[in-house]
């Protein structure tokens, strides 16, 4: 039996609830359904797959003494138990696929300790809510995903791998960035387990598959009060010749995403400040930078359109630099317009432009372009998240083979609801060993890891 047929077991619910009394229980059909997905629709793929699977109850525990609770009577009614933070993931990563319970820990939100360096948080916290606290204090987070007021860091480590921010100090999984995490086992004995270094990758981007991530520790950085711009160029080789000049000549910045000008009817907060005639780098810059940036600017023949820092740009009515890229992009060109999916794209190193002006040519207006300056084990990494017209399965598994085949690209397909068919493209024995301590009963989020079979888990 495969680990996704876990619902055709009959479980006793009511036996369930009342071992958990007193912990919040929900289960009104419709909250229970939207409480069950994320943003996988953005695949027509993943819409098609995922669009009727839901969960059976939603639990939604106070404290992580709840938590254990819950976790113990999954384990002893063989529950399936899918975890949810706050539901900005693109993958569907907390879809049930075999029903079960879905576990909200957004109120495991409390900021346990913020120190020089470092802050000790919950997994439920938002991230906006987070970095804010971090900010009092004069630091900020490392990084964070465009969906900075919604995400939970928890559920940032676990389907997450960088984003704003990963140009200046790499991905999640780069050492240092993430210091500690503490883990509850689903057993009917739940046990914890603390992962120091290295050994957090055992549980990171692992989909909430192997364990309850309650705590983390993140490394911190001294906080900036980042001017959010945009530079304005004509031509989509000059925006990106600006951005890599800016890297290798180590402008302080958060963020350079650099965006073509088809974009623009889809960034409809900015009219004439992102016109449909230039190409935009958006940006995050230090304020002592910001000469430099402009001249910069000026010497590829580009403008600055704007510059203002966070204030300003609500007042504005603009949204923040961060929100104008990574998968922000595919967000705002689906409210105008629902033909579009998307794909997620590695170059390889070194990187050419050159590359990037051969693909625009040969896919036309099937494809429209932004990229992501990034870094990965110290070296830079250019990233690109197109825009991608949807023609049918087939034809998105052509484009994918002609990036990877002919361009040399990695693709991390996001239109697959496994870890190893997306981006991690083999499986992690190190994750499937620990799931087997952690998950020994294989209840957390089933059919997410093709590492696990059924014959792995501990029958009673």
């Amino acid at each position: 039996m495969s680990d996704v047929q876990l619902k055709e077991r009959s479980i006793d619910w009511a036996g369930f609830r009342s071992a958990i009394d007193g912990v919040s229980v929900i289960d009104d059909a419709k909250m229970v359904k939207a409480r069950s997905g994320d943003y996988y629709w953005y695949s027509p793929i993943l819409n098609e797959m995922l669009q009727d699977k839901t969960g059976d109850l939603l639990v939604v525990p106070r404290d992580q003494d709840e938590v254990l609770r819950v976790a113990a009577a999954s384990a002893r009614f063989g529950i399936p138990m899918t975890i949810r933070g706050g539901g900005t993931g693109n993958y569907g990563q907390c879809v049930p696929l075999a029903g079960g319970i879905i576990l909200d820990v957004t109120k495991l939100n409390r900021i346990i300790e913020i120190k020089p360096g470092s802050v000790r948080v919950e997994a439920g916290a938002r991230i906006a809510t987070l970095d804010d606290a971090c900010a009092q204090t004069g630091q900020q987070l490392l990084m964070y995903p465009s969906t900075r007021r919604i995400a939970t860091i928890g559920g940032f480590l676990s389907g997450g791998s960088g984003g704003i921010g990963s140009l200046r100090h790499g991905m999640l999984r780069d050492e240092g960035n993430v210091r500690y995490a503490k883990v509850l086992t689903v057993e009917k004995e739940p046990r914890i387990i603390e992962l120091f270094g290295a050994d957090i990758q055992k549980v990171h981007h692992a989909y909430g598959t192997n364990g309850i991530i309650l705590e983390l520790e993140l490394a911190l950085t001294k906080a900036t009060d980042w001017i959010h711009c945009a530079a304005l160029f004509d031509g989509y080789d000059s925006a990106m010749n600006f951005a890599i000049s800016a890297q290798k000549c180590e402008l302080d910045c958060y963020l350079l995403t650099t965006v073509e000008r088809r974009f623009a009817p889809y960034y409809t907060k900015f009219g004439k400040l992102f016109p449909d005639n230039r190409d935009a780098v958006f940006a995050m810059v230090a304020p002592q930078e910001m000469p430099r940036f402009e001249a910069m600017t000026a010497d590829l023949g580009g403008h600055v359109s704007f510059a203002m820092k966070k204030d300003a740009l609500h007042s504005h009515g603009l949204q923040p630099a961060y929100e104008c890229g990574w998968n922000h992009t595919t967000l705002q060109a689906l409210k105008v317009d629902k033909g579009w999916t998307y794909l997620q794209v590695a170059y390889p190193r070194p990187f050419s432009p050159d590359l990037v002006m051969k693909q625009m040519q040969r896919h036309g207006d099937e494809i429209f372009w932004h990229h992501e300056m990034a870094r990965m084990e110290g070296d830079i990494q250019i990233f690109a998240l197109p825009l991608v017209r949807y023609r049918g399965r087939d034809a998105m598994y052509r484009l994918i083979a002609t990036l990877e085949n002919e361009d040399g690209c990695t693709i991390y397909d996001p239109h697959v609801v496994t870890i190893e068919d997306g981006g991690m493209k083999e499986i992690d024995n190190a994750q499937i060993e620990f799931k087997k301590l952690a998950d020994p009963h294989g209840l957390m989020n089933p059919g997410k890891t093709r590492g696990w079979t059924a014959d792995m888990a501990v029958q009673e």
